[in-house]
């Protein structure tokens, strides 16, 4: 069994697989990091491997204990990718759009690949036919979005994030959630038709904690999948295995 963790940007998240199957997801703050890597363990005897991606803060005392308990495989530029990577700058290119842009590759093989992660920011990384990652985007993601526009204003409010069911805010709150929410479908929206202009067919992949909030507001056909990232470590794992043999 392997546990597989992604220490993001407010949240690590974590997923026990066995094999290609996931057996359960978890999800906590770095506050709680370690008690709760401990309950895993508890639970799943037999884990023995864990594969680390980080890019939040990392939490020294949790990698000492996954050491402890289990041989850790933690993500990094040096590893063997199932990618011809051709960023500018590919040492600066985040581990986490790495991993999607492979997972996106190992599961859709043969395809061009747009993969979408709308977390605390939304990354767009694309992967084409010839298994070349050749960039993407970032730019805030949704609770981002509503956050700037109350702090560097005087008054608007602190809200959530709420589907607006038009495209007319008749009110300051509805304003915010129909520039918030639909800004950001349509930015999706026209990242999708851009690259389906240029690379046909395209394979789109929707992550992230803002996946299923978004994906029935856009038109285009698209994978959504909350649990990309874990299964991209899963997958990325059993591929970097297989490549060490």
């Amino acid at each position: 069994m392997l546990l597989a963790v992604d220490i993001g940007n407010t949240k690590i998240k974590a997923a026990v697989f066995e094999g290609a199957a996931l057996l359960e997801r978890f999800s906590f703050s770095p506050g709680g990091a370690l008690a709760e890597a401990e309950k895993i363990i508890v639970r799943y005897p037999g884990l023995a491997n864990s594969i680390i991606s980080t890019v939040g803060k990392e939490d020294s005392t949790l990698l000492l204990w996954l050491r402890e308990h289990t041989e850790v495989t933690e993500v990094s530029h040096e590893m063997v990718f199932p990618f011809i990577n051709k960023y500018a700058t590919p040492h600066t290119l985040g581990i986490d759009r790495m991993v999607l842009a492979a997972g996106a590759v190992l599961r859709h093989p043969g395809q061009n690949r747009l993969v979408i992660d709308a977390g605390t920011c939304v990354t767009y990384d694309f992967t084409d036919a010839g298994d070349n990652y050749l960039g993407g985007a970032i730019s805030p993601g949704l609770q981002l979005r509503y956050n700037a526009m109350h702090t560097f204003t005087a008054k608007l409010p602190l809200l959530y994030p709420e589907m607006p069911q038009s495209y007319i805010g008749n009110a300051t709150a509805m304003s915010i959630h129909v520039g918030a929410v639909n800004g950001l479908l349509y930015e999706i929206q026209g990242f999708i038709d851009a690259y389906s202009k240029e690379y046909q067919p395209l394979t789109v992949i929707l992550t992230g904690g803002d996946a299923d909030f978004l994906a029935k507001r856009l038109k285009s056909t698209i994978f959504a999948n909350s649990n990309f990232m874990l299964e991209s470590l899963n997958q990325l794992y059993l591929y970097t295995i297989t490549n060490l043999k």
